[in-house]
């Protein structure tokens, strides 16, 4: 059922935010630079399993960095909170989301697991004998995180496999510094994979609700993951989910969040809902600009912030 607050809201939201037109596409691979950029679409997903949303909720999009929290959550529930952060590094960089230089100039060469070294080094411990066993498990759950089957877009994959320059770099140091568990390669090839699934503002809503749900998908009634995992999760998201922007994006939001260069954002309200974005226009730091507004001015309509 509708909650007429949040229906208000988001249609107040969405006439808002619609006019502004400010930012560019992710020109980094040419699927992303010929996205639709007028495509806005807002989403909000209950812990109680209402939904309501507003334009393009369902346009597909790359998940890219939207995935990180998800994949973060598996390797804490395959290691424990505690390891997995011992390992991987939970601390801000305050650098770009692909930058080398925090791998290979810090003391331990530790990142954190919402920018691309430490996702890479996140993906590198995904439990599974293979890498397919493992890429399987991964796109199970975030189907399983989302409440649909999930896919690839071959045609995104394929040119980030052919452009994967920073990437490859970042892995190399990785490996180098013995941040690596396995074949680097196969790390960044389920880093790639995870990049590459479509999704929807409409499923960035409902993922960010099975957290906010303490792992459990209010849609379908599955536990994804352990409640224990969801702390951890929002932690990091909260510090890193918004890259070098983090702090503006929580002074000015007040919720977890984490964005992708396919114009997707996700926040977190613990124990209330999920939102979901879509606005393929990006600003220097690699995110949506209006999902950023979007999200700032939903958050604040319905009293979400968690400093409020």
């Amino acid at each position: 059922m509708s909650d007429p607050s949040v229906v208000q809201a988001l249609a107040a939201t969405y006439a808002e935010v619609l006019p502004i037109t400010d930012g560019a596409n992710a020109a980094i691979y040419p699927s992303l630079a010929g996205a639709d950029p007028e495509q806005f679409g807002l989403s909000v997903t209950g812990i109680d399993g209402s939904q309501d949303e507003v334009g393009d909720a369902t346009a597909e999009f790359a998940l890219m960095s939207a995935a990180k929290p998800f994949t973060f959550a598996l390797v804490c529930e395959a290691l424990g909170a505690a390891r997995a952060a011992d390992e991987l590094g939970v601390n801000a960089t305050g650098d770009a989301f692909n930058a080398v230089e925090p791998v290979r100039k810090r003391r331990d060469g530790r990142t954190n697991p919402m920018v691309n070294a430490g996702a890479i080094a996140t993906c590198s411990r995904l439990p599974g004998a293979s890498l397919e066993e493992r890429w399987e498990g991964l796109r199970a759950a975030l189907s399983a995180f989302a409440g649909r089957e999930l896919a690839v877009d071959a045609e995104l994959l394929a040119d980030v496999a052919a452009t994967n320059v920073r990437n490859r770099e970042l892995t190399e140091a990785l490996a180098l510094r013995g941040l690596l568990v396995g074949e680097p390669g196969e790390a960044l090839e389920l880093y790639s994979r995870q990049s590459c699934v479509k999704v929807s503002a409409r499923d960035l809503g409902v993922m960010a609700a099975t957290v906010a749900n303490r792992g459990r998908n209010p849609i379908t009634g599955v536990d994804v993951v352990p409640a224990d995992v969801c702390a951890p999760v929002l932690a990091v998201m909260t510090t890193s989910g918004v890259y070098e922007h983090s702090g503006e994006w929580l002074y000015q939001v007040g919720l977890p969040g984490k964005s992708g260069l396919g114009g997707g954002i996700l926040a977190v309200a613990p124990g209330r809902a999920g939102i979901g974005t879509f606005s393929p226009r990006l600003d220097e730091a690699g995110n949506s600009v209006r999902g950023r507004a979007a999200t700032a001015s939903l958050a604040g309509r319905l009293g979400w912030s968690l400093f409020g």
